[in-house]
């Protein structure tokens, strides 16, 4: 169902408030997010590049990544990015695999 202007504008907003909260929230790893969620910043990185072309707006991986990462992605990675832990990959796995059944 097509949203009206002013639908579009609260949607907007909504997502900017999303992109700012993950934002301060870098405590929150990708894995966790995925596992609890479904999915992660890249997939909003993968969504954003997405729709970006679907208006004939290329915007390649890394860009549309800064984006929602408010920085280069490989200087989030280095500055808030820790190794899973071996509980992180099993929950991940598990939520994986429920997700296929």
């Amino acid at each position: 169902m097509p949203s009206t202007p002013l639908e579009i504008e609260f949607e907007a907003a909504a997502f900017r408030r999303l992109l700012e909260h993950l934002r301060q929230r870098s405590d929150v790893q990708n894995i966790e997010l995925m596992t609890r969620a479904g999915f992660c910043r890249n997939c909003l990185a993968d969504w954003y590049r997405e729709a970006a072309a679907a208006g004939g707006v290329p915007i390649d991986k890394d860009a549309a990544r800064e984006h929602i990462y408010g920085m280069p992605f490989a200087e989030w990675k280095t500055r808030y990015q820790s190794e899973s832990t071996p509980e992180q990959r099993a929950a991940f796995a598990a939520a994986s695999k429920s997700d296929h059944d």
